[in-house]
Order: structure tokens, then C-alpha cells, then sequence
């Protein structure tokens, strides 16, 4: 059953936080690779934990059964969902107008579920992120959005907040794709964590990818706006997620 809620560092020379977006593929004087791992760690206190991704409707469905067919859905995902997000989570992190980012994120997810999943996140994500890294600008969006924006969005603001760059904030929303759904299936399948994980392996020179395409996608979108960020579509995931949502019981809320 679920509930529903509101809403390698050199010890000698200390991190200064700074704010704004670093040069692609690196971080700022503000930012490490530590930030990163914090960002993109599951328990990282944002509620993914409480969601599967579609992993739970799939299971139920006899489409997810064992660690090949969870390699098999994960990677779809990841080249779809988990390449939308990372294209607009690097958006953001680059420093393109998040209202306009998120008004691209809602045209890019057709199904009401998911939507509501997204903004839910994005909520949750926002009260963590505030908490953590301080930002002018995730208070701005967090007024402009008071229910929520669309948490890829708000993971690319996050980043920027921790000094990270566009492409840091890419590998986190692609990791973040793949790595909750293969969480959900250790619990939902009673998989063999190591399986799991190993499915996560074998899918890091993909997440390479997906994470360069959105980077890139978002240097072209500086210039021609969110047009330029990717699109791509998953319609199975879309159906699932309404009919997922209708469940009187359910382990997951999405």
C-alpha cells in the first residue's frame, strides 16, 4: 500500500559553494564529483524510492520476469523516458528559463499519470534540493510551481544549485531512469540484487550515450529553445501508467 505526503575532495582546501551552470562536461569551483553522487544516490531524500517507473505494471503483466527481461524493459527506458529527462535536466542545468523547460517537459508526457508522477516528484525533489544546495533560483521556480514542477526540471536546477554542468546533470536523470526501475524489481521479483546491479552494468556504455545526446541536445537548445531537446516516446510505458494508476491496491505509487 503507499501513502501520499505533501507536497575525491581535497580536505585542505575546502568547497565554496557557487551557484550557475559549469562548462559542459565539468564542474564548477562549486561543484565535485561528490555533489554528483549525492544527487544520483537512491536514498537521496526525493521519494523515488516509492516509485517504479512502470516496472510494477510490467511485472504484473508477465513482461518483466527476470533479470534479462528487466535489461530488456530498462534499456527501453533508457533510450525514451531516461533520454527526455536527461535532455531537460541538462536544459535547466545549462540555464535555459525552467518555466519553459517545464512547459516542454508537459509536452513531451501526453499521459495525465505521469504528469501528475512528475510534478509529485518534482515537489518532493524541491524540498530536498532547497534544503541542501540553497538556490535564488529553485526558490523562483518553487513559487512558480507551487504544486510541483516537472522533476526533471527541477533535477537540472538542483545541479546547477551543487555547481554541477549540464552533462553531470544529463547522468543523473539517465542513471535515474534505469536505476529505480531495477530497485523495484528486487522488491517486486524478490531478483537477486547482484543480478540487478548487473543489469546496470551492462547498460553504463548506453547511459554514456544517452547522457552525450543530452548534453548536446541541450548546447543546441541555448540557441533554438526546447524544440531541440529530445522527444522520444514510449507509448507502452504511457498506457501502463493510466491503468497502473487505477489500482485500488498497489506497491508502488507509480
Amino acid at each position: 500500500m503507499i501513502r501520499e505526503t505533501p507536497d575525491g575532495l581535497d580536505v585542505a582546501h575546502p568547497v565554496v559553494p557557487t551557484h550557475g551552470p559549469a562548462p559542459d562536461g565539468e564542474t564548477s569551483r562549486g561543484g565535485t564529483s561528490a555533489a554528483l553522487l549525492i544527487l544520483a544516490d537512491g536514498r537521496f531524500p526525493a521519494g523515488g524510492h516509492a516509485h517504479s517507473g512502470g516496472v510494477e505494471a510490467a511485472v504484473a503483466a508477465g513482461r518483466i520476469r527476470d533479470a534479462a527481461s528487466l535489461e530488456e524493459f530498462c534499456r527501453g527506458r533508457l533510450h525514451t523516458a531516461g533520454l527526455t529527462a536527461a535532455g531537460l535536466a541538462a536544459a535547466a542545468a545549462a540555464g535555459l528559463d525552467p518555466l519553459a523547460l517545464d512547459e516542454a517537459a508537459d509536452a513531451r508526457t501526453p499521459v495525465p499519470a505521469l504528469r501528475t508522477t512528475a510534478r509529485r516528484l518534482g515537489r518532493q525533489l524541491m524540498r530536498a534540493a532547497r534544503a541542501i544546495w540553497p538556490s535564488p533560483e529553485l526558490d523562483a521556480l518553487a513559487a512558480a510551481r507551487p504544486r510541483g514542477a516537472h522533476q526533471p526540471v527541477v533535477l537540472g536546477l538542483a545541479a546547477r544549485a551543487a555547481g554541477l554542468g549540464p552533462s553531470d546533470a544529463a547522468y543523473a536523470a539517465a542513471y535515474e531512469s534505469v536505476g529505480g526501475p531495477a530497485t523495484a524489481a528486487v522488491r517486486l521479483l524478490s531478483l537477486d540484487p547482484f543480478d540487478a546491479t548487473a543489469v546496470l552494468a551492462r547498460l553504463a556504455p548506453e547511459l554514456d550515450q544517452v547522457a552525450a545526446r543530452a548534453a548536446e541536445a541541450a548546447r543546441q537548445a541555448l540557441d533554438e529553445g526546447p524544440g531541440a531537446l529530445p522527444a522520444a516516446a514510449a507509448p507502452l510505458l504511457d498506457i501502463t501508467a493510466e491503468q497502473h494508476a487505477t489500482w485500488p491496491v498497489r506497491l508502488f505509487a507509480s
